[in-house]
């Protein structure tokens, strides 16, 4: 028997996770998609396959007769929403996936850290920049100290609809603290770019890393390309486009370290395709988004359902 969860967001990334959980998912199914545009082609995509469906924001999810058997609820709406659905959500005892970059919840990279937040009842994505790269920064901190963290993640501009470039800011923000936070650095930084070129490339991510001191390099290759390999399992498009670089830096002086820096800068870049289930495949900024929604949600859901059959708190 599969576990009811519901999409709050009719959008670009809440229907590709509608598609992705009706496909991929063994454990989850949609038991309601809710939009604010009556209009949309989530809510209408969902409608042809059967799915309970409102209008009406998180009130209307609410009201549906499916709510009773929803567990768990995405949020793929915007940072500024969050918060009320969220409270919503929560007063009736059921888990929050976040894939807005509010935050309120801990942030989660599956392959990182999803294991340490299996208990929590909001839990947030970060950003499709962080997803992308702070698995890359975690695979190095995890064999050397990393001093300084920093990400370009460059994306079709046609890939990025109003509420992601409504959410910039946020973006930088949240994906700086992960950084930190959850990849390990001392501190971070993120940049994102929105690539107008025709035909839409694929998102390309630049990861550095400054280490202090001289580096294990073998250790790292080795890390990083098991991380890529932990990714790829639930990202098929998630690709190391050449070897790790290493490049000793004398002395410069980093600004968001206020000292002078001396050791080594490795270099990381990635690629990531998306799947086409949805979106086209240049949109890998989303699929990895929803990707790791879905990776999160079903660990989430196995908890708890773990936790029921042994009597302890979940």
């Amino acid at each position: 028997m599969t576990t009811g969860v519901a999409i709050i967001g009719s959008g670009n990334i809440g229907t590709d996770l509608m598609i992705k959980v009706i496909r991929l998912s063994e454990t989850l199914h949609v038991a309601a998609m809710i939009g604010i545009d009556a209009d949309s082609d989530g809510l209408a995509r969902a409608r042809r396959l059967g799915i309970a469906t409102s209008h009406e924001g998180v009130e209307g999810l609410v009201r549906l007769p499916e709510f009773a058997d929803v567990e768990l609820v995405f949020d793929a709406t915007s940072a500024g929403a969050h918060p009320h659905n969220d409270a919503v959500v929560r007063s009736h005892g059921k888990i929050m996936v976040d894939l807005t970059p509010a935050a309120i919840g801990p942030y989660v990279i599956p392959p990182v850290n999803l294991d340490a937040h299996l208990d929590s009842d909001n839990v947030n994505m970060v950003t499709c920049g962080g997803q992308a790269t702070v698995p890359m920064i975690a695979a190095v901190s995890r064999v050397a100290p990393v001093a300084y963290g920093e990400i370009v993640a460059s994306i079709a501009s046609r890939s990025a609809g109003p509420g992601t470039r409504a959410n910039i800011d946020e973006f930088t923000e949240t994906t700086a603290k992960a950084i930190e936070a959850v990849g390990g650095a001392e501190r971070g930084k993120a940049i994102i770019v929105l690539n107008p070129a025709e035909p839409p490339l694929v998102m390309r991510d630049t990861v550095v890393c400054l280490v202090d001191g001289t580096v294990d390099e073998a250790a790292i290759r080795d890390s990083v390309q098991a991380m890529a390999d932990d990714v790829r399992g639930y990202v098929g498009g998630y690709l190391l486009k050449q070897e790790v670089q290493f490049d000793a830096v004398d002395e410069a002086y980093v600004p968001a370290l206020d000292r002078p820096f001396r050791g080594t800068k490795v270099s990381i870049f990635l690629e990531v395709t998306g799947s086409g289930h949805y979106l086209p495949e240049y949109a890998g900024n989303l699929d990895i988004m929803t990707s790791a929604a879905l990776r999160t949600a079903e660990q989430l859901v196995a908890r708890r359902r773990s936790a029921q059959r042994t009597g302890t708190p979940a």
